[in-house]
């Protein structure tokens, strides 16, 4: 049965925490889909659950965040830096606030746009440049397609779901 259609029906046979996917020791229950389905990933800032980038080049000693709801992690995030610092043991990273990072619309996208801002960075930046060019790691103008972004991670987990399917048919 495709993806679509059965995610349509999880509720008429599936419990919450029955295995959809299980890859390696990640293990993808129905409750999961559920959730990415209507509103996965979300924030809640005033309840301590908004998501942010922090992305750290221990290399060039420089930690970048990413927040796509204004200050919101502002504090948390030179926290994080002040203890990956420390974890490193190579003397104080520099922290820099990206303040052209794409802003959500809404209160539940920021899990979405983190997981879009790191392959933006990874893919289109870090993984393409050469070795000794020097990479932006600015994000102004770059639009964010939550909705998009939701749809392909759907997407993602069916066709692990598939593969995971297909070689367990030649055991």
């Amino acid at each position: 049965m495709p993806f679509r259609k059965m995610a349509r029906h999880f509720g008429d046979s599936l419990s919450p925490h029955q295995t959809v996917l299980s890859y390696h020791d990640i293990t993808l229950t129905y409750e999961d889909i559920r959730a990415l389905k209507s509103d996965w990933l979300t924030d809640n800032a005033e309840g301590g659950s908004h998501w942010s980038l922090l992305l750290v080049s221990a290399i060039d000693g420089v930690a970048f965040h990413y927040d796509s709801l204004g200050g919101g992690n502002y504090q948390e995030a030179r926290l994080a830096t002040q203890k990956m610092s420390e974890i490193l043991g190579r003397g104080p990273l520099r922290f820099l606030n990206l303040e052209d990072t794409p802003q959500q619309e809404n209160g539940s996208d920021c899990g979405v746009f983190v997981c879009i801002l790191m392959r933006h960075l990874l893919v289109k930046r870090l993984l393409s440049a050469n070795a000794r060019q020097k990479v932006s790691m600015s994000m102004a103008n770059k639009l964010i397609d939550s909705q998009g972004g939701r749809k392909e991670m759907l997407k993602i987990i069916d066709s692990f779901r598939k593969e995971g399917e297909r070689r367990r048919s030649y055991v």
